[in-house]
């Protein structure tokens, strides 16, 4: 269990990695888009598909980073006045009820386009725009099974009811 948790700890930086790096390729391009749209008059398809491919991947592992961080929804209307056991139980069957269940349905409902995807190599859908879509499309069955295994790495820590709020982002 140690050593899953460990993995699971790896996942998290690799996805906080990744989002930051998105978050800064999304904001660099999207910047460069309007000063070389609005002060030079230039349209650069390639770098506005880069901007819909950089959001994609940010929005996709941004998803389990905050599941880890404990900034996923709750109803606290009846929760705040329980024992933190109750957060406990009621977070074991949320995610074996519900987590589990729709990203792994996720997944299998992708499996298809994404194989499609990769046979085909698919590129952007605008003429002269980036390759490497399906690339992208990977993206979504890979953070929903982040999403699975930081579920159950959730319900497995010991003695924690919610990571720490002051816990870093890297």
């Amino acid at each position: 269990m140690h050593l899953y948790l460990r993995f699971c700890d790896a996942l998290d930086r690799l996805a906080s990695a990744l989002c930051v790096l998105a978050c800064l390729a999304l904001t660099a391009s999207v910047l460069a888009i309007v000063v070389m749209r609005y002060g030079f008059g230039i349209g650069f398809i390639e770098l506005q598909d880069f901007a819909s491919y950089t959001f994609a991947v940010l929005l996709i592992f941004s998803v389990p980073v905050c599941l880890r961080r404990g900034g996923h929804v709750r109803v606290e209307v009846l929760s705040e006045n329980l024992p933190p056991v109750y957060t406990r139980i009621a977070d074991t069957v949320a995610v074996f009820l519900f987590l589990v269940p729709v990203f792994g349905l996720i997944i299998w409902a992708d499996w298809a386009d994404l194989a499609y995807s990769w046979s085909i190599r698919e590129a952007s859908v605008e003429t002269g725009g980036l390759p490497g879509l399906f690339l992208v499309k990977t993206a979504l069955p890979l953070g929903a099974a982040m999403m699975i295994l930081q579920g159950i790495a959730m319900v497995l820590q010991p003695g924690a009811d919610r990571p720490a709020e002051d816990e870093p982002i890297l």
